[in-house]
């Protein structure tokens, strides 16, 4: 009878044992320069769990993402090494991203290790896109281009991808702010189109940049409401 009991506690205690991989954060924040073409880090996890785990694999959600543990076994209560790298390539702004551990145990089949991506930006349109709808006065309208970054730049160069538009620029703050003024020769036509603008950032994914302009039909009225029953 003592033998049996002693078995069944056994059973209840191995089916208690897991593993538990875990970071201490909710994701790992990468904030590389705006010149940066690859950031990489490294990062430290803990096996909180009461049994040893094993790591089948790991799957990254982005190409842009690879990621490396440096073993294959971890023990109840021991700590792991980390280390990840990130194209950031045209990359700006923030972005989240994660990585998937498969590991053996059925209790934490999947440990997925989340990342945010954080790249300063150096070019800033605002609005950026224009719009106009068909049948509207061809008015005139703008955007600001700001440069944010530490060093200051210049528009050399803006082309439209349409010539239905007249446009002009000017500097506002030298190095730091230009106003680009837009107007379409018509709004009879269905029109969608670019602004390159060319800067003199010496960073390649800074250096051309785009500004949307669009004349589009405008949109159906809703329903009227029904008239409520009398």
């Amino acid at each position: 009878m003592q033998a049996a009991r002693l078995i069944l506690l056994l059973l209840a205690s191995s089916a208690m044992a897991h593993a538990e991989l875990t970071l201490d954060v909710k994701a790992i924040e990468l904030k590389p320069k705006p010149e940066d073409e690859e950031v990489e880090t490294t990062f430290k996890f803990r096996n909180k769990g009461d049994k040893t785990v094993k790591i089948l694999s790991l799957e990254s959600a982005c190409s842009c993402l690879s990621a490396e543990l440096d073993k294959a076994e971890y023990k109840p209560g021991e700590i792991g090494t980390g280390h990840a790298s990130f194209k950031v390539s045209t990359f700006v702004g923030r972005h989240e991203k994660f990585v998937t551990v498969s590991t053996d145990d059925p209790k934490q089949p999947e440990w997925q290790v989340n990342f945010i991506l954080d790249v300063p930006a150096v070019v800033d349109i605002k609005p950026k896109q224009l719009q106009w709808f068909i049948g509207d006065e061809p008015t005139q309208k703008s955007c600001l281009v700001q440069f944010t970054g530490d060093e200051p730049l210049k528009i050399l160069k803006i082309t439209p991808t349409r010539e239905n538009v007249e446009f002009d620029w000017k500097e506002i703050k030298e190095g730091r702010e230009y106003l680009i003024t837009l107007k379409p020769k018509s709004t009879q036509e269905v029109t969608m189109g670019a602004l390159k603008i060319e800067t003199s950032s010496a960073i390649a994914k800074y250096r051309n940049q785009l500004a949307f302009f669009s004349i589009s039909k405008k949109p159906e009225p809703l329903p009227a409401a029904t008239e409520a029953k009398k």
